[in-house]
């Protein structure tokens, strides 16, 4: 267990055995319909408290907070319980709240222009927390209330699935967000858009796609040469058959890398069979990846041109920039200066 929030009722009870039955249940309740922490349940004698406090799993930690968008924009850098560093990120909007989770330390994709992917895997978040960036996050845009969880954070969401699928059916219960307020992304890991089609509770599904072609595509996401996009087009039309849930595709527009004419009919032949609905996304700049995101005005012409060919297209909003919004930017950036800080500490 690496978070208060790995532990079902169950568990809690097991902890707390010389406790009331309904000790455990004030806890868990508290933990997630309350979104408090130990300290903060004063329902529960001062002696239990400090108790729970020893024995409970320490989560999370906050090691670096930025804001940007007048406050709209929020984005984390959290420790593990090892040291690891993940991010999560909350973008209020004029009618929602969206929270950003992470689902795993680093990523072993290697997409090129993801900043995650160029700093490798570490490991898989536990469900637990997973569910705690939502916590967090939820505490923070009190008194507004989180609305949508996007699975768009640090790593492959779907490669994670032993984790996942636990975390979304704990937001769906005790945190009380429905189902179809919560959305999985994915690059396109075949094996896992199998389990989710067989998921009874009815997430959405985003997959970043970014090419319609497969040797331009292999370059910008290695996964697709185990799973090109005939293979992944099979599942695709089975999800959408199964779930009568609408798909999504995300396409982040890198100037003259897959904002061409071509491009454009490639994505249109391929997303109307599906009824794809499609997300573009200007380029956030990424160390390491020495393109730039396509112009405002070729935004704007690449969704006219999907309209055109009867595609439905919606320009996503770049939110905070001058926070490191691409993913794993800010993880990176808080390690070197928490090590920088540690050297200067220790000094000659």
């Amino acid at each position: 267990m690496r978070s208060a929030y790995d532990l079902e009722l169950e568990d809690l009870s097991e902890l707390l055995p010389e406790e009331p039955a309904y000790r455990a249940r004030q806890v868990f309740d508290g933990l997630h319909g309350g979104l408090r922490r130990v300290d903060e349940m004063t329902e529960i004698p001062a002696a239990l408290r400090g108790r729970l406090a020893e024995i409970l799993p320490a989560g999370l930690t906050v090691v670096s907070e930025r804001s940007a968008d007048d406050g709209g924009t929020v984005k984390w850098a959290l420790e593990l319980d090892d040291g690891a560093l993940i991010e999560t990120v909350l973008m209020h909007y004029e009618r929602r709240s969206t929270v950003c989770v992470s689902t795993q330390a680093g990523c072993a994709m290697a997409c090129s222009f993801c900043a995650t992917g160029q700093a490798g895997f570490t490991r898989h978040l536990t469900t637990g927390e997973i569910v705690e960036q939502v916590v967090i996050a939820a505490r923070a845009a009190a008194p507004r209330r989180v609305s949508n969880i996007v699975f768009m954070g640090m790593g492959e969401p779907l490669a994670n699935w032993k984790n996942l699928a636990p975390a979304l059916h704990r937001l769906n219960g005790p945190l009380g967000l429905g189902a179809r307020r919560l959305t999985v992304s994915t690059v396109g890991h075949v094996p896992g858009i199998r389990n989710l089609t067989a998921e009874p509770l009815a997430v959405n599904l985003a997959v970043s796609l970014h090419s319609a072609d497969d040797r331009r595509r292999d370059a910008l996401i290695p996964l697709n040469r185990t799973y090109p996009l005939g293979v992944l087009a099979e599942v695709l039309a089975d999800y959408v058959e199964t779930t009568h849930r609408r798909l999504s595709f995300e396409w982040a527009l890198i100037d003259g890398v897959n904002d061409t004419d071509r491009d454009l009919d490639e994505l249109a032949a391929y997303a109307r069979p599906l009824a794809a609905h499609v997300n573009l996304i200007p380029l956030n700049p990424t160390p390491g990846y020495l393109v730039r995101g396509s112009t405002p005005r070729r935004v704007a012409e690449f969704a006219a041109g999907l309209a055109q060919r009867q595609v439905t297209a919606t320009v996503r909003m770049t939110r905070g920039q001058e926070i490191d919004a691409a993913c794993g930017q800010l993880a990176g950036r808080t390690k070197v200066e928490l090590r920088t800080k540690e050297e200067t500490d220790v000094g000659p």
